[in-house]
């Protein structure tokens, strides 16, 4: 059976879109019989069936290095030359469409992952006017898919919301080998000039206005002294101020665990996450995690892994940080490595979504509808 995942949130620095896409595409082919193909804006045009096929598309200016082809027409002929017997479609935007198109085309099932709250997010930067109109579109999208994936409970309750009567709940995953204690090898003390009695917390991700970066740099100039926050995902390395440190994105997962493993603790601010995988890869790491009561993260994060801060309040934030030095960091550290054992390894998350693909054929089969019906093996050992 031939997958097919489509989308526009991918780039070489993307972060966990492309982690999900990419990570799916090897445990398919070493747990599966199913070949898979990604669909995904590139700097050319090339199809590349059982790979990553990509649509020449113009650079956009401060993403991280986004690109947006511009030709729906070119993705949907692209896409059925890949001869798909479902589609994924990641986003909201056109290949959400041009795979609504081809779905139907093909009598094959359309499925959707809402990886990003986009009403939500530009509300909170335009205003309630704009959600409200987002919103609208968004439902308008899901409505013509057969399954819409989401990877938190929230989630799945703000698109019931919406009356998008068919969705499922879907975690991501980590690779708990690459995302290990095993990766506590760098001296980030001494790299960084600091002093060895500096309590060092860790930011990764996009430097966007969601990720709301300035609480956790209020919250780091009310602690002082001995904390340092150092913010993963910047253009190059700077130091902000006495106790703020930036670094460029890291590219290579390993290098990326590394930074996670060998801080203290990660710190996450964000609002308006519909999942955060940089917070379970933190967590297979052994790091607590300092998060904030909001989105999904609450879904994450308890007392046994680390603390919660009200959202958007550096004061709240500062406070969440103490307590959590006022426990044991490594105590911590070693219940959330236990948890990203338990619930969110790849294979338990992809397992998971194979269930859901055949739920989907079931439905249809069971319909009568002229969709074409097939048979939808398990994952082979």
């Amino acid at each position: 059976m031939q997958l097919v995942d489509t989308t526009v949130f991918f780039s070489p620095t993307s972060g966990g879109v492309k982690r999900y896409l990419t990570a799916k595409h090897a445990w398919l082919a070493t747990h599966s019989t199913h070949q898979h193909s990604i669909l995904v804006p590139g700097s050319s045009t090339c199809l590349r069936p059982g790979g990553i096929s990509t649509i020449a598309g113009v650079r956009l200016p401060f993403t991280f290095n986004y690109r947006l082809p511009l030709s729906p027409g070119t993705w949907t002929r692209m896409l059925h030359a890949l001869e798909p017997d479902l589609i994924e479609a990641g986003d909201a935007f056109h290949p959400a469409w041009c795979a609504a198109h081809v779905a139907r085309a093909r009598n094959i099932p359309l499925v959707g992952f809402f990886h990003s709250n986009l009403a939500q997010v530009l509300g909170r930067r335009c205003g309630a006017g704009v959600e409200r109109a987002v919103t609208r579109y968004v439902r308008q999208v899901y409505a013509q898919f057969d399954l819409v994936l989401a990877p938190s409970r929230a989630m799945c309750s703000y698109l019931a919301h919406l009356g998008i009567a068919r969705s499922s709940y879907q975690p991501l995953g980590v690779d708990t080998e690459v995302f290990s204690p095993a990766r506590r090898t760098l001296d980030l003390r001494r790299q960084l000039e600091l002093p060895d009695d500096a309590r060092l917390l860790v930011f990764a991700g996009r430097f966007s206005q969601e990720k709301s970066l300035h609480v956790l740099r209020e919250a780091i100039a009310l602690l002082g002294r001995p904390y340092h926050l150092l913010l993963i995902g910047g253009g190059r390395a700077s130091r902000l101020s006495h106790n703020v440190s930036v670094l460029p994105y890291r590219r290579d997962s390993v290098e990326l665990a590394q930074w996670l493993a060998s801080a203290d603790a990660l710190v996450h601010a964000g609002s308006s996450e519909t999942f955060g995988l940089v917070i379970i890869e933190a967590m297979a790491c052994g790091r607590p995690v300092v998060g904030v009561r909001a989105g999904s993260v609450p879904e994450l994060v308890d007392e046994r892994v680390g603390e919660l801060a009200q959202p958007e309040s550096a004061a709240s934030m500062a406070q969440a940080i103490r307590r959590l030095y006022e426990r044991d960091p490594d105590v911590l550290g070693a219940n959330a490595r236990e948890r990203a054992l338990q619930r969110f390894t790849w294979s338990h998350a992809l397992q998971l979504q194979l269930a859901s693909y055949a739920r989907v054929f079931g439905w249809m089969r069971d319909a009568a509808t002229p969709r074409r019906a097939m048979e939808f093996g398990s994952p082979h050992p």
